[in-house]
């Protein structure tokens, strides 16, 4: 009994070490993680509210908090820089090169991740290969392309690239999903008479939705933040889109920064709702196929 009574005595401060041990590790970890978060959101809380400061308080107080709240800034943004064409204009491109993004690329990765061919590795190299292409070294080369098309000044003139350059990220996020699929679950659907399209459509697709949510926020990130392409290929004023809008407001001599930031929060706020709606898929995705079994 005496025995019995000491062993427990000499295990239970080993345990209870251990145990705050893992409570300030823990403590430790959500701290930095809450520092982190904060860092991150601070960029965009700045934005927001120096979007409602005058260029005067900008100058003098550009981390403090406005002494009167400027809403005029997000009216004269809006209509002295037309944003109201270059919003719809940046829409139309992100919406139909994220749609022909999201079509391709879950046709070209269900092909590489569920059949069987000669050269499937080369044919996922090639794709993947253009993820290293720099985006600007192409511009001189697209621009006499797209003017031997007569597309220039088009909506396809920003379509097309951001849809190939889209794609090769896509089509990695996707096959890696795919490829974790059990093969039972394809091979269970044509022992029930669906065909190749049907387990396409009927069982990949929605089996595949957060990788389709992953490459959808990369994919419309990209094409609505883009200004280099947009800059080369757009020169009429209705066809710009909001990059283009909001450098209207900096020139060579002084910048109106009150305007600027005003005109940012606009345009950010698309980027948060889609963040904020597909944000559970995210982690998902870019994780899919890291770990099988």
């Amino acid at each position: 009994m005496s025995s019995v009574m000491v062993q427990k005595t000499s295990v239970s401060p080993s345990k209870s070490g251990s145990g705050a041990a893992k409570k300030w590790k823990s403590a430790i970890f959500w701290t930095l993680l809450t520092v982190y978060g904060l860092l991150t959101l601070y960029p965009l809380f700045w934005l927001v509210v120096s979007a409602f400061k005058t260029n005067l308080e900008f100058m003098n107080s550009p981390f403090g908090l406005p002494e009167v709240w400027q809403l005029d800034n997000f009216v004269r943004a809006w209509k002295s820089s037309k944003m109201g064409i270059a919003f719809s204009n940046s829409v139309i491109v992100s919406i139909v090169s994220l749609v022909f993004t999201l079509f391709i690329s879950a046709l070209a990765s269900f092909v590489i991740a569920r059949l069987r061919f000669r050269f499937k590795g080369w044919v996922l190299g090639f794709f993947v290969v253009g993820m290293l292409i720099p985006i600007h070294s192409t511009l001189v080369p697209l621009f006499i392309l797209m003017k031997q098309m007569s597309i220039l000044n088009t909506y396809w003139a920003l379509i097309l690239p951001y849809t190939a350059f889209a794609l090769p990220t896509a089509i990695f996020v996707l096959t890696a999903y795919l490829t974790s699929v059990p093969k039972e679950i394809e091979e269970a659907a044509f022992i029930d008479g669906t065909g190749l399209w049907g387990v396409f459509w009927r069982i990949m697709l929605p089996i595949s939705l957060p990788a389709l949510s992953t490459v959808t926020i990369l994919s419309f990130l990209h094409s609505w933040n883009d200004f280099s392409f947009a800059l080369v290929f757009i020169s009429k004023s209705t066809l710009k889109t909001l990059p283009l809008a909001i450098a209207t407001f900096a020139d060579g001599y002084q910048t109106d920064y009150g305007l600027t930031l005003a005109a940012m929060t606009i345009a950010v706020i698309p980027t948060i709702v889609v963040y904020l709606a597909f944000q559970e898929q995210v982690m998902k995705g870019m994780t899919a196929g890291a770990v099988k079994g």
